[in-house]
């Protein structure tokens, strides 16, 4: 893909999106806007299927939706609430962690700042991405293995890591769709680009796409 193809590509994934289902962790940003309930969906999020987060965090939310009463739950209780989320136990306890960080050191409230979110026990650059951006709409680049592999596949850019991809990405990308590329391409991924034998055939994108890596397709 070359630089210019971008704007075709985002165009594409705008429309073909609208029969897609949306990102778990977007849902919970549209119906909520509280970027606490981002942040935490988000922890819920890592290396869980996106039905078991969107479940997971409505369970735990009917019981705690702020920091305060985040505090009232024991660690055990969490993890019940969010199991089968993977890592459920060290999750509840980072979820406890960085709950009780907020009532003592901000009052409560979740910063919009990524560098300070990136000081909070289990928060990594996609979680805080994800905060700042869909939790507050502030610009930034949410990379995931979705984001990394496909901005790879097309040609895009060349990077060994997500977080290297994010780097390239916020030279490279026009900033107005810093906002919606993972939202985009989360869905895309799930839904056509798979990271294993991808559904070619039934993408629009196709003559944009290198298909770096591709050695089977449906």
């Amino acid at each position: 893909m070359k630089p210019d193809d971008i704007h075709r590509a985002m165009d594409i994934l705008r429309e073909e999106s609208r029969s897609w289902r949306t990102p778990a962790v977007t849902v919970v940003a549209e119906d909520s806007r509280s970027p606490y309930k981002v942040l935490v969906s988000c922890i819920i999020s890592l290396r869980t299927k996106d039905e078991v987060t969107a479940l997971a965090s409505q369970r735990l939310f009917q019981h705690a939706a702020t920091p305060e009463a985040m505090l009232q739950l024991p660690a055990t209780e969490i993890a019940r609430l969010i199991y089968p989320a993977g890592f459920y136990r060290t999750k509840a306890e980072h979820i406890l962690a960085i709950s009780h960080r907020l009532v003592a050191e901000y009052g409560g409230s979740t910063p919009d700042d990524l560098d300070e979110l990136l000081t909070f026990r289990g928060v990594g650059r996609k979680t805080a991405n994800l905060v700042v951006t869909l939790g507050f709409g502030k610009p930034g680049i949410c990379v995931d293995t979705h984001v990394h592999r496909i901005c790879n596949r097309w040609g895009y850019v060349a990077t060994k890591t997500p977080d290297a991809t994010e780097m390239v990405l916020r030279a490279q990308l026009p900033p107005e769709y810093w906002l919606e590329i993972n939202d985009l391409l989360v869905a895309f991924g799930q839904s056509i680009c798979h990271p294993v034998s991808p559904r070619c055939s039934a993408c629009r994108l196709g003559e944009l796409c290198a298909r770096a890596g591709v050695t089977r397709s449906r």
